[in-house]
């Protein structure tokens, strides 16, 4: 059975709540495609307005984060139950950039996946390596670690719901991208690595995505690649070009 395409724009510390509201109309007739999911990933505090202004759409919205405690004295965080209460279906966990800045790690992105999984939120969990790491001939061993660590503890059935983004560190917001063959071989290595842990059902469930400078030129040959399910989509998700790689068909 063919994996549904899942295409994911990441905001990012982008859009006011009104300013994500315009955005939202905007692109709404633009991203309509009954053909795959269409997830728009915002700041915490864009959920609620977005959520309402997607309603009736084929559009869902995602978190771009999240704690993994219930509740308590974590101030500055987000519980699952504040997600799904407020109309959240997917959350991205373990992005380079919060595992950059915010000091992440592949064990604390693991606590996250088994709490979102617990609550019925999909995770869209991201993995990648950085240029030197691409350079020294390491990176399916770094994403392999990546990969096995945040699934510690989750069942196959979890993972049959789960996305993975593979995002070369390297090709984030610097305008560059892996070739399509550089993408599609490291997703290839992932699904792998997914058959290790589990069996081949759950690997040829699992969605994976790229990510990583995708835009509307390189969506089409990207997205047509075997293990390619779609795309996480950073900066051209704030635009009207959202539209072209959603139904880049």
């Amino acid at each position: 059975m063919a994996r549904r395409k899942i295409i994911a724009g990441n905001w990012k510390m982008n859009k006011t709540p009104s300013e994500a509201v315009a955005l939202v109309e905007e692109l709404k007739p633009l991203v309509a495609n009954d053909e795959a999911d269409v997830v728009f990933c915002v700041p915490a505090i864009d959920i609620i307005p977005v959520v309402e202004a997607c309603k009736g759409t084929n559009i869902q919205v995602g978190a771009e984060n999240m704690y993994y405690e219930e509740s308590g004295a974590y101030t500055g965080e987000i519980s699952p139950a504040m997600l799904t209460d407020a109309g959240v279906a997917y959350v991205v966990l373990g992005h380079s950039e919060r595992r950059e800045y915010f000091a992440e790690t592949s064990e604390t992105v693991n606590k996250k996946m088994l709490k979102a999984f617990e609550h019925g939120i999909t995770p869209i969990m991201c993995c990648g390596e950085t240029l030197e790491q691409r350079e020294q001939g390491v990176t399916m061993d770094f994403i392999r670690q990546q990969v096995k660590v945040g699934f510690m503890g989750v069942t196959a059935d979890q993972a049959k719901t789960a996305v993975i983004a593979y995002e070369p560190i390297w090709a984030i917001g610097t305008g560059k991208t892996a070739t399509t063959e550089q993408a599609q071989e490291v997703c290839a290595g992932i699904r792998a690595c997914i058959a290790e842990i589990y069996d081949e059902a759950t690997a040829e469930a699992v969605r994976i995505q790229y990510g990583g400078s995708v835009n509307a030129a390189t969506a089409p040959e990207l997205f047509a690649q075997a293990d390619i399910d779609g795309g996480l989509v950073g900066g051209a998700s704030l635009k009207a070009d959202f539209g072209k790689i959603v139904n880049y068909k």
